[in-house]
């Protein structure tokens, strides 16, 4: 499974998100990857506990090869970096993708990613993609490659109205690149349960019929500790709330049933 998680606007805690999924995925015995395409390198960081800058063999590195005339490429696998923890890797990302992105999109690499990620795809049982926020070529490279994607939605009209355009923008990709990519839902990160905004907006989603998932992300400062501490919250505090919430979103995901506290 091939998961991307991407909102164009910052903010909404994807980096967070997609570390936190797949190290539960891998706490749960699944090998797996996360693939850092935002050149700021914050799941590098958090997972890898190294500025992504000073990595060798990154997603930048695997991607140049595509358009470098070498003879021997090196195969996708060898750019993956272990984690401190069991089952979970990084295919790091690096700087060097800003300067890299022209190059690639004016040799027409779009399907290129695809092609790594499909033959991870043989060792690994999950694939996290984390992606810059904005629609750029990494981005778009990301959601053909995916099978999934999940939208963070962090309640307030500015995340709403870039919604909006995120879905039209993914309908437009599914249409022209990749038709079996399917919007897996969209997850209220840094939810306040008793304020009266969030929930409204939620409501209006739901009513509109946009697949907002039940299971809601409240925020908290144990996250920014998490970060601190390069801990997803899985090792840091298993039974902190947020964690549990956490739980919960890794079982939707997997099919499984979840008992949530419904919108007042």
């Amino acid at each position: 499974m091939r998961r991307v998680i991407f909102n164009q606007k910052g903010g909404v805690g994807k980096s967070s998100i997609t570390c936190n999924l797949a190290a539960i995925s891998a706490a749960q015995g699944k090998r797996t990857l996360v693939v850092d395409l935002d050149p700021q390198g914050n799941s590098t960081h958090y997972l890898l506990r190294t500025p992504a800058g000073e990595l060798r063999d990154t997603a930048a590195d695997m991607l140049e090869q595509t358009v470098a005339f070498t003879v021997f490429n090196r195969r996708p696998d060898e750019f993956v970096h272990a984690s401190p923890y069991d089952n979970l890797f990084v295919l790091p990302s690096s700087p060097e993708l800003d300067f890299l992105e022209r190059k690639l999109e004016a040799k027409h690499k779009i399907y290129k990613l695809r092609e790594a990620l499909k033959k991870l795809g043989e060792n690994f049982d999950e694939i996290y993609i984390d992606t810059a926020p904005a629609l750029n070529f990494y981005t778009r490279s990301a959601l053909i490659a995916a099978d999934r994607c999940l939208i963070p939605f962090d309640c307030d009209d500015f995340s709403r109205q870039a919604l909006y355009n995120i879905l039209h923008e993914i309908s437009e990709l599914q249409e022209d690149h990749n038709s079996g990519l399917v919007v897996e839902g969209i997850i209220a990160n840094q939810f306040q349960p008793r304020a009266s905004l969030p929930r409204q907006l939620v409501k209006e989603l739901l009513d509109e019929g946009l697949p907002v998932l039940p299971v809601r992300l409240s925020g908290s400062v144990k996250m920014k500790e998490s970060h601190q501490a390069g801990r997803p919250l899985i090792h840091l505090a298993p039974k902190h709330a947020l964690t549990l919430q956490f739980l919960d979103l890794a079982r939707l995901l997997n099919g499984e049933s979840v008992d949530v506290e419904p919108l007042s």
